[in-house]
């Protein structure tokens, strides 16, 4: 199982670890369209602080996360599981994990970004702030700059196992599965269930809850089916939305 997950717009510090390593990230395919976000990115932040506030669309108050942009070749390093935080990852709650299902966590999670494409939680990464929403001057749109190096790259990553798609709609535009692996893909909706309504912050918490339970578990299903199958299991309230592979789940409380 593949589960893709969005970062987190705020995240933690990068602290005082040794300096990001690239050639150490997973997914070396990406290599090249990473070093030219990261050329291009740090170049902007350095040369011209107003431009690079409106590029990323930050607002007054985050103008101090350019210099962290700065410093990325520089700044300590941790693994990114720790620096992606957040409603979603405050639930998935990775640094409580049992041993066995950390390695799970390993070897199944990958987390999308504007800046690194996708790295996995163990992945060392500084602290950065660059949405996949950004157009960058040299580069332009994020999601269509990583879409040829994602679609190289993603398919032999996901295996023959479920993909789970988890990501916002701005993340997924940089990969869309296709052909056989597009049908064992499996996108879940959560709704509160006496409306069936969507709100944001109890639907990333429930995703997160999600995963945390299916590592957890070492659940392990091959297809949306049995996606299905093993949320039930584990006391989810699950319904078939009509379209293929996309799942609603259910809770009755928002928090």
């Amino acid at each position: 199982m593949l589960v893709l997950l969005p970062p987190s717009e705020g995240k933690a510090s990068s602290g005082r670890g040794a300096p990001l390593k690239p050639e150490s990230l997973s997914l070396p395919g990406l290599a090249e369209a990473r070093a030219a976000v990261l050329d291009e990115l740090v170049e902007l932040c350095a040369a011209d602080e107003e431009k690079a506030r409106e590029v990323l669309g930050l607002s007054e108050g985050l103008r101090g996360e350019i210099a962290k942009n700065v410093d990325l070749r520089t700044a300590g390093a941790r693994p990114a599981g720790e620096i992606y935080t957040g409603v979603l990852y405050d639930a998935l709650g990775l640094a409580t994990l049992d041993a066995a299902a950390k390695r799970r966590a390993g070897r199944s999670l990958l987390v999308f970004s504007g800046l690194w494409g996708a790295v996995r939680v163990t992945d060392r990464i500084p602290s950065y702030r660059c949405s996949m929403g950004v157009k960058l001057p040299g580069l332009g749109a994020l999601g269509g700059h990583w879409r040829d190096a994602m679609a190289s790259v993603l398919p032999e990553a996901a295996g023959d196992g479920l993909v789970l798609d988890l990501r916002s709609s701005a993340y997924a535009s940089a990969w869309k599965p296709k052909g056989e692996v597009a049908a064992r893909t499996a996108t879940v909706r959560v709704l509160h269930a006496p409306t069936r309504k969507v709100v944001s912050h109890f639907n990333k918490a429930t995703k997160g809850r999600i995963v945390r339970s299916l590592l957890e578990a070492g659940a392990a299903p091959r297809s949306p089916e049995e996606l299905t199958v093993a949320l039930r299991d584990l006391r989810y309230v699950v319904e078939e939305s009509g379209k293929p592979g996309a799942l609603d789940v259910l809770v009755d409380e928002i928090h």
